[in-house]
């Protein structure tokens, strides 16, 4: 969940550098992220997606309403959730914590790093399976 496009495009890039095989759905504010979770533990017969990138400054609702309802979800709450944030504060990482992710990451600078992002990504969706 993910409100900079070209940031989507770069994890959608270190996902296929890496392997990663699959969907990606990109929803660009927290509302649109809140509606999905709720339409999926209603019964919309969506699955519940493998991994969840989320960025905590989302538009419209914050990434951390996001992420309690994600864990509080019926459907949805053991997904593994990494939060791709630019901010580096410790209490953004306290945050994320508290409310169960599972990995927080800064966002990096470079693309070579960006893209290396993928094998963490793989990894969390390997313990998961």
């Amino acid at each position: 969940m993910e409100d900079n496009r070209a940031d989507a495009i770069l994890v959608r890039e270190a996902l296929e550098e890496h392997g990663i095989e699959g969907e990606l759905l990109v929803l660009e504010d927290g509302e649109k992220a809140m509606d999905f979770v709720q339409a999926l533990d209603g019964g919309s017969g969506d699955e519940c997606p493998n991994l969840v990138i989320l960025d905590l400054n989302l538009p419209k609702k914050s990434g951390r309403d996001v992420l309690r309802a994600i864990r509080l979800s019926e459907k949805c709450g053991r997904v593994p959730v990494v939060i791709l944030s630019s901010s580096d504060t410790q209490q953004d990482k306290s945050d994320a914590a508290q409310l169960g992710a599972n990995q927080y990451l800064r966002k990096p600078l470079g693309l070579e790093e960006f893209i290396g992002l993928g094998s963490t990504f793989r990894a969390l969706l390997h313990i998961r399976s």
